[in-house]
């Protein structure tokens, strides 16, 4: 037993993370189940790859935009009662994709579903308040934050299947008894907590964060597209984020109870860790996610796989060794220091990359180890104390305020990712060759990127309170 923070009662840590998990496991369904469905979507809804690509987008840019800001709202009405409510919205929006007549309704469905973007960091927010031990919370925080990364493979793979003997919509109804499982485990077992009580919510500060992330997201996506970019429309997004951003800093100077102060903004707990989160998503991301799975499927320079070995070979894998060493990287956290073990992480993510552009490139075996170790260091390391440092560094009179600001940084750094590293390796492609130098020149830039987090990580204060005193 722990003990609670809220009152006199007691909270099982076994009840409370199989609350929490379920919720987390619901989430995860609906960005990693789909993966290998979208051949299976296209065919079914009479639509293209292309354009069922762009539910996904759609469903992870909703997710960052309601990141940035239900986490806060949480503090304020009830932690319990905002994740419910994201639960069940997200069920409703799972059913509408599971009777999605055609794709213009499956995009609504999935931008519905997206409202549960901030479960995992609301879960931890949750876990922090309640776990009073840090070693016991750096496990559970490892346990929670593994899942982010997917479950263990296995879904990926589930959904495939389930796609290739039942349909695309077999994998929605999946989702929805999770997601309904998870919603009652919830509202039985989880406590509630409103350490803002009282608070108004900014929502002129909201809208203008969200408006402003909104529209980079937007800009990074069509700068991904490099057939067809429009480059004014990329200008003209970008500017417009960045007025946005502008007006909301000025909105937050003179608001009485501020989405986020600038004061906060100002520190380094806030945009060093901000800046470490988009640096390493934008340098590794892609690398694994694109840029591999792209050059094991080439033809002319790769292995020639088929996408269903490809992800076996590389995705699962790397997402069963994130979810093994997590618990353990998190449990580490506390006495070897969160900022420790997150350069440990990135540091073993820079020897992975070399591994692959120097030797990986030439050797199928060399380069589905060298996944491997980039998922024991990023997805199993410092993915889970980018998540951690922004729970534990947050303010006691603000704590959603950073990890939701933390969740929209990852989607930035995963957009930024597959706007620049993919642009590079076909920009940088001879035609007709047979050497994999723009995959190489493409995971350079991922290189160079991940060592600038490195660097920037010393820059994050200790959270003291969170560590143990040696």
């Amino acid at each position: 037993m722990t003990n609670a923070s809220s009152g006199s009662s007691t909270v099982s840590v076994t009840v409370l993370m199989t609350a929490l998990l379920a919720a987390c496991i619901a989430f995860q369904l609906n960005a990693s189940m789909l993966g290998p469905v979208l051949v299976t979507i296209a065919e079914e809804l009479h639509s293209d790859e292309a354009a069922v690509s762009l539910s996904q987008t759609a469903f992870f840019t909703s997710a960052a935009l309601f990141s940035l800001f239900l986490p806060r709202l949480s503090d304020i009405k009830g932690r319990k009662k905002v994740l419910v409510w994201m639960l069940v919205i997200m069920t409703a929006g799972t059913i509408l994709a599971a009777v999605a007549p055609n794709i213009e309704t499956l995009y609504v469905a999935r931008i519905i579903q997206g409202v549960s973007g901030p479960v995992v960091p609301l879960c931890l927010l949750m876990l922090r308040h309640e776990i009073s031990d840090p070693k016991v919370y750096g496990t559970m925080m490892g346990v929670v934050t593994a899942v982010n990364g997917g479950i263990a493979g296995i879904d990926a793979i589930a959904g495939g299947v389930l796609a290739a003997n039942f349909g695309f919509r077999s994998v929605f109804w999946v989702i929805t008894a999770v997601a309904a499982i998870s919603t009652l485990l919830v509202i039985k077992w989880a406590p509630e907590s409103r350490p803002s009580a009282g608070t108004k919510m900014d929502w002129p500060g909201v809208v203008l964060l969200v408006l402003s992330l909104a529209s980079m997201l937007i800009a990074l996506g069509q700068a991904g597209n490099i057939a067809a970019v429009n480059w004014p429309l990329v200008m003209g997004l970008v500017i417009f984020s960045v007025v946005m951003f502008i007006s909301f800093w000025q909105v937050e100077n003179r608001s009485q109870h501020p989405l986020v102060t600038t004061f906060y903004l100002k520190q380094r707990s806030t945009w060093a860790l901000l800046l470490t989160t988009i640096l390493t998503m934008t340098g590794i991301f892609a690398i694994v996610n694109g840029l591999v799975m792209s050059f094991a499927q080439n033809q002319s320079v790769g292995f020639s796989l088929g996408a269903d070995t490809a992800a076996l070979a590389f995705l699962t894998p790397y997402a069963l060794i994130g979810w093994l060493v997590g618990p353990f990287s998190g449990r580490l956290a506390p006495t070897l220091g969160y900022n420790n073990v997150l350069r440990i992480g990135l540091s073993g993510s820079i020897v992975a990359i070399l591994i692959m552009m120097f030797i990986g490139l030439h050797s199928l075996p060399v380069l589905i180890a060298a996944v491997l170790l980039i998922g024991m260091t990023y997805a199993g390391i410092a993915n889970i104390m980018l998540n951690g440092l922004g729970i534990v560094l947050s303010p006691k009179d603000n704590p959603g305020y950073l990890p939701g600001m933390n969740a929209g940084a990852f989607n930035l750094g995963a957009g930024l990712s597959f706007a620049l590293l993919p642009a590079v390796q076909i920009m940088t492609t001879p035609e007709g060759t047979t050497s994999p130098v723009g995959y190489f020149n493409g995971i350079t830039l991922g290189l160079g990127i991940t060592v600038l987090a490195l660097l920037v990580s010393f820059l994050i204060p200790r959270p003291v309170s969170a560590e143990v005193k040696q």
